[in-house]
């Protein structure tokens, strides 16, 4: 490796891959997932010498496991449990479950083997690729210089009163370094009272912050791979299993993996008193909080008792300002990435590993924005859309009659 080690600790990830790997090691074994990566920005060019980089750091993940350490941290996570943890013991990456190829300047990466394993590949990439790229591609010490200054702008700014909400930390992802989310978070956590915690486990422990995190698109796509559930009613069994295995605890749900209005269909008076709250991650993010008001008042829960997480595409300006506007009907945090972890002279990369194939079948997410859909079998995914689309429109017939 020409650089140092970039994941030095298999808790570096978001606390969400914990949660989901747990329902699906008490659950879903059988599983096997194959994982692909995608840049959405233009004109991104990796280079031989990146790619190099990249399988390097692979094979360093590949060698880690947890420590005696680590693991007693994830069993002071109260809702994490001793057979998994004593799972975790034994566990490590996988180094035959990853490739990572170039082609014309793409970088190509799947993660392909036993879903309980594959997945928790998602976040270590993720981070991989993003310090490769911008440590070789740039002059990093300047990039750390804009970055600090923006930094003390907005903790500035939240001094000053001009921000007032409160947020978690979610920027492990697409972070500009180790290094840097360090800084950030524990700027943040000790110069303002507003950040109530981080996704990534390893600075959790590391600064005596809360981890934060339920579960992602994947959990929910995951059921699309199971013969015997409709595809229509993913979110039904996925929320199910959710509150079997954590009994109303962990409790916030993810509402637009195959839409939001389908997630209300399931949504139901059980399920909204079961849950905490719910996360938005796709389309209008206040037509989605008025949805989810008139959902609680519907089944006679004060909204105000419930959690509106958002956590789409967020910067600090944006954050204000759904806070304003809902603040005073329903209780309100925000979980923001990149504009904390990255944030920049150079735009930041918009990368992501999504979950594809569950057991050789196609899986999607849908969202509630056109264009974030990612799957690489169209016919499925029409048959998705179809899916979907039939059964919201038979339940507004129903309620027409």
């Amino acid at each position: 490796m020409k650089l140092e080690p970039i994941i030095c600790s298999l808790l570096d990830t978001d606390l969400y891959k914990f949660n989901m790997n747990q329902v699906i090691f008490h659950k879903h074994t059988d599983l096997c997932g194959e994982y692909f990566f995608k840049c959405r920005n233009e004109n991104i060019v990796f280079s031989e010498e990146m790619l190099n980089e990249i399988n390097a750091q692979i094979d360093y993940l590949c060698s880690l496991t947890f420590t005696k350490e680590e693991l007693d941290y994830l069993r002071s996570i109260r809702f994490l449990k001793n057979d998994y943890i004593e799972f975790l013991r034994l566990w490590h990456p996988i180094r035959d479950y990853v490739t990572a190829t170039l082609s014309d300047g793409n970088l190509n990466i799947t993660i392909n083997g036993p879903l309980f394993s594959a997945m928790q590949f998602e976040i270590y990439l993720l981070e991989i690729v993003n310090e490769v790229y911008f440590r070789m591609k740039y002059d990093y010490l300047e990039l750390v210089k804009s970055a600090e200054i923006r930094l003390e702008q907005k903790i500035n700014d939240f001094k000053s009163g001009k921000y007032t909400f409160r947020f978690a930390e979610f920027g492990c992802r697409r972070r500009l370094s180790r290094e840097w989310e360090e800084t950030v978070i524990r700027r943040f956590a000790e110069e303002t009272k507003n950040c109530v915690g981080t996704s990534n486990v390893y600075f959790a422990k590391k600064l005596g912050l809360t981890p934060i995190g339920t579960y992602a698109h994947e959990f929910v796509q995951m059921y699309q791979g199971i013969d015997s559930i409709p595809l229509a009613y993913t979110n039904h069994y996925a929320m199910k299993d959710w509150y079997n295995e954590y009994e109303g605890d962990n409790g916030t749900a993810l509402t637009d993996t195959v839409t939001t209005d389908l997630f209300l269909l399931d949504f139901n008076r059980s399920m909204v008193n079961n849950y905490t709250g719910v996360r938005h991650d796709s389309g209008d993010p206040f037509i989605w909080g008025e949805k989810m008001i008139a959902h609680y008042k519907k089944y006679g829960v004060d909204p105000k008792t419930k959690l509106l997480l958002f956590s789409d595409s967020l910067n600090f300006d944006k954050a204000q300002t759904l806070y304003e506007y809902f603040r005073d009907r329903a209780g309100v945090s925000f979980g923001i990435g990149t504009f904390c972890s990255n944030d920049t002279d150079v735009e930041p990369l918009n990368i992501v590993i999504k979950l594809q194939y569950v057991g050789g079948r196609p899986v999607a997410k849908l969202s509630d924005s056109v264009g974030k859909e990612m799957c690489p079998d169209e016919s499925y995914l029409e048959y998705l859309r179809r899916s979907v689309e039939f059964r919201i429109q038979r339940a507004k017939e129903g309620e027409r009659k």
